[in-house]
């Protein structure tokens, strides 16, 4: 189970916002929810005309930038583009405006931002999960995605075994509770169709 919002002292402010979002609390699918923990899957937390003006904000103003890691002996590029905000910070343009909303629909405050820009089908991402000791314990991870739709695939690790394939849709989110980064792999495979730009928005409570 989740630890009661009232750990933080912030929870008030996100309380207050909630009753702007009831339209939300009809269209939660449940996807796991078991000993291996809880996924949740909300396809219109903001509509259209909203997701596509934070799309195009982060776009063009978020502090992008390009990684490299090491993979079988050698260096390569990371096959998309990162960003970060920390939530505790002051934020430029739609991030308060986003924040406010994802903290509401979950019933907690955030403590980091994490952005991925997909730019087309041959960015992705390997299934893998959070690590879990830079994670607050019990708390769940929540997953904005922006723009084109793109494919998500689930993996349990562990009995029962679960394969789940999701298109995350423009304007959805997708929570994973602490338990599932145990017993779940989660990743954005490369696709040949033809997409366009896709951006997920992470936000997490880090220790």
């Amino acid at each position: 189970m989740e630890p009661p919002a009232r750990s933080f002292p912030a929870v008030r402010r996100v309380q207050e916002s909630v009753a702007q979002l009831d339209l939300f609390a009809n269209d939660v699918r449940v996807l796991v929810d078991d000993r291996t923990g809880r996924i949740t899957y909300r396809p219109n937390l903001v509509d259209d005309a909203t997701q596509r003006r934070w799309f195009e904000s982060l776009l063009a103003q978020a502090p992008w930038r390009s990684e490299r890691r090491v993979m079988y002996d050698r260096e390569v590029d990371v096959p998309r583009l990162v960003a970060a905000y920390p939530a505790d910070a002051t934020q430029p343009g739609v991030v308060p405006e986003m924040r406010s909303i994802v903290e509401a629909a979950c019933e907690m405050p955030f403590t980091s931002i994490g952005l991925n820009l997909y730019r087309d089908g041959r960015d992705s991402v390997s299934p893998h999960n959070d690590h879990l000791n830079e994670l607050r314990p019990g708390y769940p991870i929540a997953l904005l995605s922006l723009g084109s739709t793109r494919r998500m695939t689930i993996r349990s690790k562990t009995a029962p075994r679960r394969n789940l394939d999701l298109d995350l849709e423009p304007g959805s989110l997708l929570v994973m509770s602490y338990a599932t980064q145990r017993t779940y792999d989660h990743g954005i495979p490369k696709t040949h169709d033809p997409v366009d730009a896709r951006i997920s928005v992470a936000f997490r409570v880090r220790l």
